[in-house]
């Protein structure tokens, strides 16, 4: 995929920022959708302008249907066609034990991680796909090496949500095969971001990095250029596969 329009959702750090700024350096036009953080947001952008290429911020809460939906129209009339979409947008509560979680918690990890990756996969889908008149294109989910770990005593609703986007990405990539867009996730281990900071544990990749076969944690780069493969050409062939990018964990 040399040219085409992207949207990157929690684009504006980490993981989304990372791929961002190299899907544009490859010739994408990217719209980094963010929720809060528009300084962050607008930075990436503007690496991205300056280095010539082209983007642009939308603010978009991923957990409600109808921001999701004018986060697909801005970008319908600012940068034409899509082609591909990054699901990235997640979030994470302080760690605890599953016996000290309440419903208020459940309902915001599950409706970010798991429900905004649907509705925002719906709107590309209804965009891209060859049945319904477009030219089809490629999906990235960003999982988690949690949902096959468990994420004990931290948080188990999070790794749940993340499976669920395992069982998401199969199911749809079945689906929308034979229109003409391929679907697939990546699963990062531990990751240097500032995830962790905001789950209580700003440490802890350091931490937990020696139980991890490569015996460090990975970085951002390293997982886009995973993201990037999976959304490229040289993919043509893969759709339904979740691929790990987790040090050997």
């Amino acid at each position: 995929m040399p040219e085409g329009v992207l949207i990157i959702t929690g684009g504006g750090r980490g993981i989304g920022a990372a791929t961002a700024l190299l899907g544009a350096s490859r010739g994408l036009s990217v719209c980094i959708a963010y929720r809060s953080n528009a300084g962050a947001a607008e930075s990436v952008v503007q690496k991205i302008t300056q280095g010539g290429g082209k983007a642009l911020a939308v603010a978009a809460d991923i957990s409600r249907d109808e921001e999701i939906v004018r986060l697909f129209e801005s970008v319908d009339s600012a940068l034409g066609p899509l082609t591909g979409l990054v699901n990235n947008a997640g979030i994470i509560e302080r760690q605890m034990r599953v016996e000290e979680m309440d419903g208020q918690r459940l309902s915001r990890v599950f409706a970010t991680n798991v429900f905004g990756s649907f509705i925002c996969a719906r709107e590309a889908t209804r965009r891209m796909s060859t049945r319904l008149g477009g030219k089809g294109g490629a999906i990235v989910n960003v999982s988690s090496a949690a949902s096959r770990l468990g994420s004990p005593n931290e948080y188990v609703d999070y790794a749940a949500a993340k499976a669920a986007i395992d069982t998401f990405t199969v199911g749809l990539a079945k689906e929308v095969a034979a229109d003409g867009i391929r679907v697939n996730a990546v699963r990062p281990g531990v990751i240097y971001t500032d995830i962790h900071a905001r789950a209580g544990e700003p440490n802890r990749v350091d931490r937990v990095k020696s139980s991890v076969p490569m015996q460090r944690g990975g970085n951002a780069e390293e997982v886009a250029a995973a993201i990037l493969w999976l959304l490229s050409a040289e993919a043509s062939y893969v759709t339904g596969a979740i691929l790990d990018v987790a040090g050997g964990r």
